[in-house]
């Protein structure tokens, strides 16, 4: 399995940003937590994600976990994922560690989900029931032996053929994934610019103040 662009790349950092003002919406349609917070994003990536629900067959649907996240919440999860990785690697030094971390999180000034430009989702059936898709949402590298990577061997051929089913529904609206996280999906961060050859992101941090 080639190893992928990590967001933490100084790639990343250099795209540009040009933020286009539009406002976090709140996604009342789709299934997902109960924290008003983390239903929002970016209105452009709103538009897309119905769309994609839309082209799902078999009364199939999306599901989020999260969509906005504020920069306290984004540093806490840098901290405690940083925590547990020095832990059981306290040889590396702290590029290392900051490295190993992106594939999981990503550093604040990149952080597609501060844009409100990011999704963590899956996909449900009819009666609310997750599908089979390789490993839990939100599972480390480590708790997972790598199977949160969108293209890792050794999951099943059904939760293989879900992965695409997801990826085909967002893909076709614009969306990218990160490759270490199969759930994770973003429009107009720089991470997506960079992934779609953009001059620029669209989306820098975001804030509910502004919120529609």
């Amino acid at each position: 399995m080639p190893q992928p662009t990590l967001i933490s790349d100084p790639q990343v950092r250099r795209v540009p940003v040009r933020d286009t003002g539009e406002p976090l919406v709140e996604l009342t349609w789709i299934d997902g937590p109960a924290c008003p917070t983390a239903r929002h994003v970016r209105a452009g990536l709103a538009d897309r994600l119905l769309a994609a629900q839309r082209s799902l067959p078999g009364g199939l649907r999306l599901a989020l976990s999260e969509g906005y996240r504020p920069v306290a919440a984004q540093h806490a999860i840098i901290a405690r994922y940083g925590a547990s990785l020095r832990a059981h690697h306290p040889h590396l030094d702290p590029e290392q560690v900051a490295a190993l971390s992106s594939r999981y999180v990503a550093p604040l000034d990149v952080a597609p989900h501060v844009a409100g430009a990011a999704v963590d989702v899956t996909l449900v059936d009819s009666r609310g029931h997750e599908l089979d898709m390789g490993c839990p949402l939100d599972a480390t590298p480590e708790e997972s032996g790598g199977a949160c990577y969108f293209d890792a061997p050794g999951i099943s051929r059904q939760a293989r053929a879900h992965r695409e089913l997801l990826a085909a529904a967002l893909g076709q609206v614009g969306l990218v994934n990160y490759p270490t996280e199969w759930w994770h999906w973003s429009y107009g961060d720089r991470y997506w610019a960079l992934a779609t050859g953009a001059r620029y992101a669209l989306y820098g941090p975001a804030g509910l103040a502004t919120a529609a």
